[in-house]
């Protein structure tokens, strides 16, 4: 087995992720570029090609630094799903085996491959207190709404009394859409993306995006993108304001985005990754979605723990308990700088 490193994918490279069962959006070569083309990240194409020549597995990583953090190598920042396809466990370990090497020679504290299955004999650690919300659809909008039950019924029902307008489309919605995120994200306490890196994602998944705006008198208060994977539609990032949520726009944006999956064909809604018990976590529970177990490993060098880059970092909490105090248009302004380093 030979792996070769490049800092851009190979021919065969898309081939080889259309092919492959466990593959996502953003697998693509166009997207695992995001980084580099909207942050200037240093990004490598790791392939591993088997006695014939013929290319046996893939892992794209994207290495990123901060003050906070350290520098590290994820395969892929900024999505919840990247990792290794491989078509087998040899390739798999060889992959694996050479991302802890690039880690060591780029002197990282750790390199993060997100799977959504385990991956067989990988001698990596795995951490697992992260699961996506998956939702099976049926084949029409009536068993749809049948199965989501009375109650979120009635919520959806009620944002009707706003009078709302539903408006799908691609990079002309995406200013509306970023005016009810960057605010949401400020409430959060988390620094938010540049419009350039959206504007990069829609180009680099061409055709696998949709962007949903919920406008209520001329206002954008609710908008979401999804992008689709196969037979299943994922929503990575959705948003609402608080008058949105107030007249249950939220409810109406989440069943906008199920109807256009089902009438679609869409097997399966893919509302996110989630913290099990979390707030978010019951949210989506609530349309019936259930769990899926994620899996992300990490190289580590020698004594090294699983990072923690998120709220349950005492670091990143506290960060974003300041964040929150500052004014939208400061974090609106710094939060592009941050959030390139943020995985």
């Amino acid at each position: 087995m030979q792996i070769s490193i490049a800092a851009s994918a190979p021919p065969e490279w898309d081939e080889f992720v259309g092919r492959h069962s466990d593959a996502t959006a953003y697998h693509r070569a166009a997207a695992v570029d995001i980084g580099r083309r909207a942050f200037g990240l240093e990004t490598f194409y790791l392939s591993a090609t088997d006695n014939t020549g013929n290319l046996a597995g893939v892992l794209p990583l994207v290495e990123q630094s901060s003050l906070l953090f350290g520098r590290f190598l994820s395969s892929v920042p900024f999505f919840t799903y990247g990792g290794i396809l491989a078509h087998d466990p040899q390739a798999a370990v060889a992959l694996a085996d050479a991302a802890g090497k690039l880690g060591l020679k780029r002197r990282a504290k750790h390199v993060e491959l997100r799977h959504s299955a385990p991956i067989e004999r990988l001698p990596l650690a795995d951490r697992t207190d992260k699961v996506s919300m998956v939702l099976a659809l049926p084949a029409d909008e009536a068993a749809l709404s049948k199965g989501l039950g009375a109650k979120l019924r009635s919520q959806i029902k009620r944002a009707e009394r706003e009078e709302p307008t539903i408006h799908w489309g691609g990079t002309e919605l995406l200013a509306d859409f970023y005016g009810v995120f960057a605010h949401a994200m400020h409430d959060l306490g988390t620094p938010v993306y540049p419009r350039h890196f959206f504007d990069c994602t829609l180009a680099a998944l061409h055709g696998l995006c949709d962007v949903l705006v919920i406008r209520v008198k001329g206002r954008a208060e609710a908008a979401a993108i999804i992008v689709r994977h196969g037979d299943r539609i994922e929503v990575p990032w959705a948003a609402c304001s608080p008058a949105g949520k107030r007249g249950a726009l939220n409810m109406r944006m989440y069943w906008e985005m199920l109807k256009l999956c089902v009438a679609r064909g869409a097997k399966a809604f893919d509302f996110g990754r989630s913290t099990v018990d979390s707030g978010t976590y019951r949210f989506k529970a609530q349309w019936g979605a259930q769990p899926l177990q994620l899996h992300w490993y990490y190289w580590l060098p020698a004594g090294a723990d699983i990072p923690r880059l998120n709220q349950s970092n005492p670091k990143y909490e506290l960060a974003s308990k300041v964040w929150r105090r500052l004014p939208l248009w400061s974090t609106n302004l710094m939060g592009p700088w941050l959030v390139r380093n943020l995985p």
